[in-house]
């Protein structure tokens, strides 16, 4: 196939207006035109803020965070998804400081490596949150690297400047908050660091705002749709999609702090009568479990990014619950998101079409004819990379491209297959094989488990495919059949087929395939014998 180039309708001109603000100009301005006096957000203890609550607050911890930090400084946030996560940003914003988002279940390792790269000095957490998290051990490592400081602390050293910025920053925030320019540095996220140390992302306001607008353009909701989030804040799909986007546009928000507390969650999104979900197909067949027939039955739609969804998860939503799940798609890099599916217009096996703005590229990639590398431009694209060998230097995108490292289809309706990442094609006698379509192969024929293929060396074809799943009577022969059967090439079903007792998940809901590629390694690796 030749290059490709291809581009989404435009963002709306209010859309574009509305992106050349700061991210703490947006909030003031949804106070606003919502009313201070709105429950925006509920807490996972049931706590109800409004927008009022919220604003106060922000302003109050703002005065103690500028005493111990420095003009624009990136300070870290270490805290689940919460009232907490989201105060201590607003706070951070209105300090004149950069928040970046630190994933507290990436190990003492990525997490030095993250604090090393932005630089950050200072990160704020929570007593509480350690304390029911058994984290101490990790914030005593951590702190000999940067300097811990405590929600609970920051509200003891208020004083009096806080409580006076409390009371008149909501009356004149243009007087109490600093105003940066809307292509400056917003929030710092980091890549997994799974081929090496985490990356800094830099996101601007504009990146992320337009991203709400797109997200507002693209899918049409409800004026009585109530969202619940329960993905983590340092992962850019439950920062933005999840937890952002309603707060800025009037929607009230139920957050919960780990997508693991299946039974929890069930009972919540039942208790709260939510009607937009944020999930992955992972998370969402858990909840679907734990729930009695109709438990769910408050949802309209979940919205399921991260991985594929499973057309076995599509029809116990519709059969079970009566809600459509929604596939999306996006990556950290383009704050994240850049396709979905949309109510009432459901293409499965597809990623929807590019939100609005969205410019594409499409490279050819050797051995495949009908699919490419896909580039993406747009407002929501980062500023750049802030790589290890480099601390704090952004590096922008050559000419604002962004390599997703994907490869992509697109049908003739303008919907979007994603195929793989490249990086998850297997070379196999000169074939290309994608470790996606042998996952695919095996949720079909035993769909209710969970299933990760991987890439280890052969002795003989250079290549072998190797698949972990949970499902205990697992054969390739069935699966051989099978594929036989539904017209699927012999070289897709992997050489060997391992039942293992959990498939490794990183805290996002993605599969772990850093851990996957080792136990498959260790699986087929030849027995020494004592």
């Amino acid at each position: 196939m030749e290059t490709t180039f291809l581009k989404s309708e435009d963002l709306s001109k209010r859309g574009q207006r509305r992106i050349r603000r700061n991210l703490f100009e947006a909030f003031v301005d949804a106070c606003k035109t919502h009313g201070k006096s709105k429950s925006i957000l509920t807490d996972g203890d049931g706590k109800t803020f409004t927008y009022a609550e919220l604003l106060r607050a922000s302003f109050a911890l703002s005065t103690p965070l500028k005493q111990v930090t420095e003009e624009d400084e990136s300070v870290g946030i270490l805290l689940p998804t919460g009232a907490g996560a989201i105060i201590a940003l607003l706070s951070i914003h209105a300090a004149g400081r950069i928040p970046a988002m630190l994933n507290f279940t990436a190990g003492i390792k990525n997490l030095t490596a993250a604090c090393n790269t932005a630089p950050l000095k200072t990160v704020v957490t929570a007593r509480k949150f350690i304390e029911i998290g058994g984290l101490s051990a990790l914030i005593s490592d951590l702190s000999e690297v940067v300097n811990i400081i405590y929600l609970e602390d920051l509200k003891e050293e208020i004083g009096v400047g806080g409580k006076v910025r409390a009371v008149l920053g909501p009356i004149f925030p243009k007087f109490f908050a600093p105003n940066p320019a809307a292509d400056e540095a917003a929030i710092i996220l980091f890549t997994s660091g799974t081929e090496g140390n985490p990356k800094g992302v830099v996101l601007t306001h504009s990146n992320i705002l337009a991203n709400i607008e797109q997200i507002e353009q693209h899918v049409q909701l409800e004026d009585t749709d109530i969202f619940f989030n329960p993905l983590p804040t340092f992962h850019c799909y439950g920062l933005t999609a999840g937890t952002l986007w309603p707060i800025f546009e009037g929607h009230p928000v139920v957050l919960h702090p780990s997508p693991l507390q299946t039974k929890t969650i069930a009972k919540r999104i039942f208790k709260t009568r939510a009607t937009v979900l944020f999930a992955t197909d992972t998370f969402l067949q858990q909840y679907m479990r734990a729930s009695a027939d109709g438990g769910l039955s408050s949802l309209r739609i979940a919205v399921c990014g991260a991985e594929r969804v499973r057309e076995e998860t599509r029809k116990t939503a519709e059969e079970r619950f009566s809600f459509e799940v929604l596939e999306g798609y996006g990556v950290t890099e383009c704050a994240p998101v850049l396709a979905a599916n949309q109510p009432g217009d459901i293409h499965a096996g597809t990623i929807g079409r590019m939100l609005p703005g969205i410019e594409t590229r499409i490279e050819p990639v050797e051995g495949l004819e009908d699919a490419g590398r896909l580039f993406v431009r747009g407002p929501n694209i980062m500023k750049g990379y802030i790589s290890p060998d480099k601390p704090g230097q952004v590096v922008p995108l050559p000419e604002g491209w962004h390599d997703t490292g994907d490869v992509v289809s697109v049908n003739e309706d303008g919907h979007y297959v994603i195929r793989g990442r490249l990086k998850r094609f297997a070379k196999i006698g000169g074939e290309m094989v994608s470790l996606t379509v042998v996952e695919n192969c095996a949720s079909a024929l035993w769909p209710d488990n969970m299933h990760a293929a991987a890439i280890v060396p052969d002795p003989k074809r250079g290549e072998q495919i190797v698949l972990l799943t949970d499902y205990p009577e697992a054969k390739r022969a069935d699966l051989m059949r099978w594929a036989q059967t539904h017209g699927v090439p012999e070289i897709s079903v992997p050489k060997k087929v391992i039942s293992v007792t959990t498939v490794p998940i990183l805290g996002t809901g993605k599969l772990d395939y850093v851990e996957v590629t080792k136990m498959a390694k260790d699986a087929v690796a030849p027995k020494v014998k004592a």
